[in-house]
């Protein structure tokens, strides 16, 4: 690694160093209250197919769906120890290995499928819903009871189907179900019908006009929640959910379009004493995937989360919602923004806010949206988390259609923390750390170490999430100027330990005149740049310890920069593929000042810094935008109803370095180029447009709305020294930091 510094900076990545990764036998580390299982998930048999049903009873698990086969964990279809196995499994819940029960649904005409699995009450007869008309030869129609003990289909119990039943719902005295039917026995029932256990019909007969995917039984049972793609029930406006009377079959509540968005259905449905709880998916823009609570007592909403990405299945356990499905936006929520999918989450049943619990799967084959039923399992009073779906992956390793979670031990490791040590003032030293992430702990403890002592200097503890990772910003005082001091630091999540690598940097005697200039004025993000080749992590040299990250796509130590008392070296960008950007979320302010250093020839134009309200993704939504257009002036672009931009009279794309401001307030907005004005107006911020987003530099925004932008987003050419206050800099300040330059 190439040595250099900004007072002496130094990056590095880190190297990894588990400790006491596994416990002994017996000795489990619980996960994190209040989540019930760690997110490292067990060996399990898998299937050649998507598993779209589960269900448990007396420490067995029940899986069904679309496929011919199940193999153990670790090898690939059609391995010699494969098994025939056709759309139905029984496994054992703690070992996830099959036992000897063998069914086998087929259907004459068709693609036969296993699409809801439920257990009776006193736990003794699985109930088996699909598209099928043969149970191990034997002659059937979309609906049977079978005998656990003994795996057997239940001899009388017949019901005819006409087509596909896709949820169960069982009691002591009968069964309710639904889906795309309309008719049972030959008497018509529209998606929803009642059988007694010993399969005769009932005159239970509520009524939708769509399919019903998903139901659930009051605690007293005296009230069946259903959902699906339905619009009416029993002719009632009640669009993807409602509550029907279980004796009766009439409305005891409905819930109007609206309350469900036109274009979402319901397709899980879970509950516990308190409520229940919906997965709902949608298709298109502005629709609802995310789940509802519901509290049982008034059957009005306690919570709604309005993450994006179509919600598949969701059980209730210990007082945390666990939900299957591909979230990528929880924008809305204040949490994870639109980007990455994650297919598993939980949160508690009170508030709907997510978890530090993440463990993940693939989007898999079929639809590709990754898990479809999760169960939760019980043997020897050990508790396991069973997920089914189209997956054919977790947490990155090959394992298709199922997979299981247990309440410990705990072998997911934090990830390596990031260590950046930088010159600070006269005798001080400064060393910040991108937080790392752990996939069942949000909270993780921090130890710091001076050169070769073991005992650690200083020791903290912070949350962080995949999603979002604050940097931690320790000052060391009262050293010797010209001595060099190395340094490490440990994170650990309470099992396993991780070490960074060791980084190095030499005291200074003195603070720069230009950074101490832009902390003076008060800067909340100020990126320099100073990180080693092949490094992400851009540390943040102001108070607000906001993290950067570099996605590639260009070059660190790209020769000299702008500032003449700084040794470090400016980042180089491509043009086409490199940007960085901000890794917490930041307020949208009334009044806000950008500042940043380039060097360009490029006739593409390209983002200088901006505010984007996608953190990973190129932001189509975006404002405080400071660009280069094709012919090299410099644009500041602010929405306030309208795109309103100041463009500057001359062009800077000279290949030299050129300091630019973007100041907007209350006044109005400002543009300032190597320290003088240029253009002004008096458009002030909206204070709606962005109420949080991501700073980003040179890309990841979309210009295509903003006036006077080139053929490119992205810019090609070098930046240094970034910085964004949450005030308005006035003329003096900028020109005061325009003249440090050379100081």
């Amino acid at each position: 690694m190439k040595a250099r510094s900004r007072h002496l900076a130094a990056v590095a990545a880190c190297s990894m160093v588990i400790l006491g990764v596994t416990s002994p036998h017996g000795a489990l580390a619980a996960p994190v209250a209040p989540v019930a299982f760690t997110s490292n998930n067990l060996a399990t048999w898998q299937t050649n197919g998507i598993v779209w049903a589960l269900a448990q009873a007396g420490g067995k698990v029940f899986a069904g769906g679309n496929f011919t086969a199940i193999r153990p964990p670790g090898t690939a279809a059609g391995n010699s120890k494969e098994q025939p196995a056709v759309n139905f499994a029984e496994f054992d819940a703690a070992t996830g290995d099959p036992t000897g029960c063998k069914l086998s649904f087929t259907i004459s005409s068709g693609t036969a499928t296993v699409r809801a699995l439920a257990v009776s009450p006193d736990g003794k007869t699985l109930y088996a819903g699909g598209y099928f008309d043969q149970v191990n030869g034997t002659h059937v129609n979309s609906l049977v009871a079978i005998d656990i003990a003994t795996c057997k289909l239940t001899s009388g119990f017949a019901p005819q189907v006409n087509a596909t039943v896709r949820t169960i719902t069982p009691t002591s005295t009968g069964v309710y179900f639904g889906g795309d039917f309309t008719s049972v026995d030959g008497q018509t029932r529209e998606h929803l019908a009642h059988v007694s256990t010993a399969g005769a019909l009932t005159s239970w007969a509520p009524a939708t006009d769509q399919t019903v995917r998903a139901s659930v039984l009051s605690p007293d049972g005296t009230q069946l929640v259903v959902g699906g793609d339905f619009d009416t029930l029993n002719g009632a406006d009640s669009h993807a959910l409602g509550v029907v009377d279980a004796a009766t079959g009439a409305n005891t509540r409905t819930y109007p379009l609206g309350f469900i968005e036109q274009d979402s259905v319901v397709k899980a449905l879970t509950s516990d004493a308190t409520g229940f709880y919906t997965g709902n998916e949608g298709t298109g823009g502005g629709v609802f995937d995310g789940r509802i609570a519901i509290d049982w007592s008034t059957l009005d909403q306690r919570w709604r989360d309005t993450c994006l990405g179509a919600t598949q299945a969701v059980i209730s356990y210990q007082g945390v919602l666990y939900a299957g499905s591909h979230t990528h936006d929880c924008s809305s929520m204040g949490e994870q923004p639109d980007g990455r999918r994650q297919h598993l989450i939980a949160e508690p049943t009170t508030t709907g806010a997510e978890l530090p619990w993440a463990p993940d799967t693939n989007d898999g084959i079929g639809e590709e949206v990754g898990p479809r039923a999760i169960t939760v399992a019980t043997e020897a009073s050990h508790p396991y988390l069973w997920v089914s779906g189209e997956f054919t992956s977790v947490n990155g390793t090959a394992q298709q259609g199922l997979t299981r979670f247990g309440t410990g031990p705990d072998k997911a490791a934090p990830t390596a923390p990031q260590v950046n040590v930088a010159g600070l003032a006269s005798g001080k030293l400064a060393v910040r750390v991108r937080t790392a992430t752990d996939t069942d702990d949000g909270t993780l403890t921090y130890k710091l170490y001076r050169d070769s002592s073991t005992t650690p200097i200083w020791t903290t503890t912070s949350a962080s999430w995949w999603w979002s990772r604050p940097q931690l910003t320790f000052t060391d005082s009262g050293l010797t100027p010209g001595a060099k001091h190395t340094y490490k630091v440990t994170v650990s999540d309470g099992t396993s330990t991780v070490t960074s690598a060791s980084v190095s940097a030499t005291v200074p005697g003195a603070t720069g005149a230009y950074d101490a200039k832009v902390t003076a004025d008060g800067a909340k993000l100020y990126w320099r740049y100073d990180s080693p080749s092949a490094a992400t992590y851009l540390a943040d040299s102001s108070a607000g310890d906001q993290t950067g990250y570099f996605d590639g796509g260009g070059t660190w130590d790209d020769g000299t920069g702008p500032v003449k008392d700084d040794p470090g070296t400016p980042l180089g960008l491509n043009g086409s593929t490199g940007y960085v950007y901000d890794e917490v979320a930041q307020p949208g302010a009334l009044s806000y000042s950008v500042e940043t250093w380039f060097k360009s020839t490029s006739t593409a134009g390209g983002l200088l810094m901006g505010f984007g309200d996608k953190q990973v993704l190129s932001s189509d939504l975006s404002d405080k935008d400071v660009y280069l257009s094709g012919t090299g002036q410099v644009v500041f672009g602010a929405y306030n109803v309208y795109h309103y931009a100041l463009t500057s009279p001359a062009a800077y794309n000279d290949g030299k370095w050129h300091q630019v401001v973007a100041t907007q307030g209350p006044s109005g907005m400002s543009l300032y180029v190597d320290g003088k004005l240029v253009g002004s107006n008096k458009t002030t911020v909206s204070p709606t447009r962005m109420p949080s987003g991501y700073w980003h530099a040179g890309g990841g925004v979309s210009l295509t709305p903003w006036p006077g932008h080139g053929t490119s987003d992205d810019f090609a050419g070098d930046l240094d020294e970034s910085a964004v206050y949450w005030a308005v800099l006035t003329p003096d300040q900028v020109a005061a930091h325009y003249a440090a330059r050379t100081s």
